[in-house]
């Protein structure tokens, strides 16, 4: 069997396939990982709900005794019907028992293995992907495309109409687990009970982190030289209790991604472009973004973060001068960005 790609594993599972007993689900997204085992375990036998249909194994013990899971797989239900066994992998190998069940016809019962973030060279994932008997299906992290078509299928479960900003705000308000993606969503619909429409003050005030969001303020004032914002800003972290390494860590985060970003404009790519590539920006600061891009260079950014790095180094020299370091260096960033 040819490995599947990660952008054809929905189209897979929608073709079934009656020679194949086996299917493993891995990857690094461990919510998506789990929810399309559990839609494969489901959807194989007629009710979920019944222990005698759908049968979890952990994998350890199938490890233990190899044996048992071809034992499993050629017992025929007390009622007949289809059968699932629904296998949560662990860090002991398993291959040996799954290979033993590939080389048996399987009769109405499917495998599903639920695997972690299985390298290229490992047994099991190896196994499977040169079976005819069997899928690997890899679950990485979602794309934004991905992600749009999970926030449409929710809030279309959920009876919510969106605009096509809210949808673009959702989106880049979420990250790449889809597990974390579900339970975000679910927030937001029961936070919008009772509405027919989510708005973007909805979004922002479920979906958005405001401790970050001061802090991107700050940050988006300092490299876009409003020294009036940075001000108030700097003064509102500074009643949280914010620490002056922390605010300046952030800086340098944000510098360093400006200067990728730069380095890909001055190749060519439109800034338009390359802010859209931008995972986790929220959508209210790519204004502010593009107009850093278009202000900053490079060589003054290669500046900026050298700047930072000397304030950060100075703030733990000088402790008790923490707060007066990264107000002046900031500060600072601000003229720079001004000239």
């Amino acid at each position: 069997m040819v490995a599947v790609k990660a952008a054809d594993v929905e189209g897979v599972l929608r073709r079934s396939d009656p020679r194949i007993g086996v299917f493993l689900v891995y990857g690094p997204d461990i919510g998506l990982v789990n929810e399309r085992a559990r839609t494969l375990a489901e959807r194989s036998v007629d009710d979920a709900a019944d222990p005698f249909q759908l049968i979890r194994i952990d994998g350890d013990d199938v490890a233990a005794d190899p044996g048992r899971l071809a034992d499993e797989a050629g017992t025929m239900g007390l009622f007949g019907g289809r059968r699932a066994l629904w296998i949560r992998a662990t860090s002991r190998n398993i291959a040996p028992a799954v290979d033993a069940v590939l080389k048996t016809e399987l009769q109405d019962t499917a495998i599903v293995i639920e695997g972690g973030d299985l390298a290229k060279s490992s047994p099991l994932r190896t196994l499977c992907e040169k079976s005819p008997r069997a899928l690997a299906l890899p679950c990485y992290a979602d794309t934004g495309r991905d992600l749009g078509a999970v926030v449409d299928e929710a809030m279309k479960a959920g009876g919510f109409s969106i605009s096509r900003e809210v949808r673009a705000a959702i989106v880049a308000s979420l990250g790449g687990d889809r597990l974390a993606t579900r339970g975000e969503l679910a927030k937001l619909m029961l936070y919008a009970h009772g509405q027919q429409d989510i708005s973007l003050d909805d979004v922002d005030a479920i979906m958005s982190d405001v401790s970050g969001l001061a802090m991107d303020a700050v940050v988006d004032a300092a490299f876009a030289g409003m020294g009036a914002e940075l001000e108030i800003g700097s003064r509102r972290l500074a009643a949280e209790g914010i620490h002056a390494s922390v605010v300046l860590g952030a800086a340098l985060r944000h510098a360093l991604t400006l200067l990728a970003a730069r380095h890909a404009v001055e190749e060519g790519r439109s800034i338009t472009n390359v802010i859209e590539g931008m995972r986790g920006l929220h959508f209210r600061r790519k204004p502010l973004v593009e107009r850093q891009l278009q202000r900053w260079n490079a060589a003054t950014l290669k500046d900026a973060v050298a700047s930072i790095q000397d304030g950060i180094l100075q703030t733990r020299r000088l402790a008790a001068l923490g707060d007066v370091v990264t107000a002046k260096t900031l500060l600072d960033l601000a003229r720079s960005a001004r000239r």
